[in-house]
């Protein structure tokens, strides 16, 4: 199944402002949440819901064991719309785009902040408070992560834009300069 970014959007968006209209939003935020995290570690249920060969009622009975009493009753009915649409196959995709858009309803900006090794909590609140002064951020949605072949110092994403201060960066940066023979003098 090919991604749809155009059709992810609209349902999510659908699902946001009924959700903002019924005073729901928290809930169906944290049901999303929930479903993500469920299809990323289970491509079992991402298979079957995608799966053309599967019945339409055999994958509703699924989904609704696996949430039942866990999500909300408007993201239950929202399930049931996508299964009566036969859209079941977008749902992780969906719960990802809803993700988005709540985020920008709710004026979070995401920061990934990726070091060689971990870092303490004085590190992650001083990137935090640096952040939030340069963009005017009121709430920051920080995401740590530990790559040891960075070697050293970090890499900063805040939206599409892309800080590497890493020591792996550095040395990438010196071999171009060397295959470009910037250092080198040519004898003829």
């Amino acid at each position: 199944m090919a991604p749809n970014p155009r059709l992810a959007a609209r349902y999510a968006k659908s699902i946001l402002d009924l959700a903002v209209e019924r005073g729901q939003l928290e809930a169906v935020y944290k049901d999303m949440v929930f479903l993500r995290v469920i299809c990323r570690s289970n491509r079992d249920l991402v298979n079957l819901l995608q799966s053309p060969i599967i019945k339409p009622d055999k994958k509703r009975h699924v989904l609704e064991a696996i949430t039942a009493g866990r999500i909300s009753p408007l993201t239950t009915a929202f399930n049931a719309l996508l299964m009566s649409k036969e859209r079941e196959a977008y749902l992780p995709e969906i719960a990802a785009a809803f993700e988005e858009q709540y985020k920008a309803f709710k004026g979070i900006q995401t920061v990934k902040f990726t070091t060689a090794v971990p870092v303490g909590e004085d590190i992650k609140q001083a990137i935090l408070q640096k952040v939030k002064t340069d963009r005017h951020v009121a709430e920051i949605d920080l995401e740590m992560s530990v790559r040891p072949e960075l070697i050293g110092g970090f890499v900063l994403e805040i939206g599409d834009e892309l800080v590497d201060a890493s020591v792996a960066f550095d040395l990438h940066k010196i071999k171009q300069q060397f295959q470009n023979n910037d250092f080198i003098y040519k004898i003829r």
